[in-house]
């Protein structure tokens, strides 16, 4: 039999992603077996080992090929894993942000992860190993907005005596708590404008009274929204 092609190779890893996707948001990750993948993949369960060691590897996969936003945050992690190699701005990390709410409601790939790993997982058995990559996460997201609300406050945008842990926080919460509360019922609200005005009013609200440090959101802005990766693409290696 003739060895597959390397473009061969990763159509066959994207047909398996596309089921794994399809039927982790239908019925649920722990209902699905690889045995379901390689079904509606149309390949064969070897095939799906070629690719993958286990279920829990090809769901990582698929969280990272969805380049989830609250997940992997907007600036590369540093060497420790929690904080950015580098802070964001104020303005960098709203516009950050504000893209996680336009990926959500017009990404369809996004909104999937967003709902699988929200409503669709047991963190049980196989999958506990999730768990902890979730709480990694978040732990560097939030090390990503205390790092810019550090650099904010030696730059007097934020004020020096600001809690930026608590801040930091606070801030995962609200964006959190906006993107479930759209999951569960998505034509409420409209998860772009709510969120948007949401951040701005609580970094407005952590600034007191010094000095606006936001200015509107420009209208290139506006134009980039959507057209820029969520979250840095890093580099994989996958086997021919």
């Amino acid at each position: 039999m003739a060895r597959k092609t390397k473009q061969e190779a990763q159509e066959t890893r994207e047909r398996i992603l596309d089921a794994a996707e399809r039927l982790f948001h239908s019925q649920g990750v722990s209902q699905t077996s690889l045995q379901d993948i390689a079904a509606a993949a149309e390949v064969t369960r070897g095939a799906i080992y070629w690719h993958f060691k286990d279920k829990v590897e090809v769901f990582n996969a698929m969280m990272d090929r969805a380049t989830m936003p609250l997940e992997e945050g907007m600036s590369p992690p540093a060497a420790d894993g929690q904080a950015p190699a580098q802070a964001l701005s104020l303005v960098d990390l709203r516009w950050g942000l504000v893209n996680v709410f336009h990926s959500t409601m017009h990404n369809a790939r996004t909104r999937r992860a967003f709902e699988i790993v929200s409503q669709k997982v047991e963190f049980a058995g196989e999958l506990i190993s999730l768990q902890q990559r979730q709480l990694d996460a978040h732990l560097r997201w939030r090390g990503e907005n205390r790092a810019c609300f550090e650099q904010a406050v030696k730059l007097g945008q934020l004020p020096p005596d600001l809690d930026t842990e608590r801040a930091a926080i606070t801030l995962v919460a609200l964006v959190g708590g906006l993107i479930d509360e759209w999951i569960m019922a998505p034509e409420s609200f409209n998860l772009l404008e709510v969120g948007q005005t949401a951040v701005e009013a609580y970094l407005a609200c952590l600034a007191g009274k010094q000095p606006a440090a936001l200015p509107p959101l420009s209208d290139d802005e506006r134009a980039r929204l959507g057209q820029v990766p969520v979250c840095p693409i890093r580099p994989r290696t996958t086997q021919d």
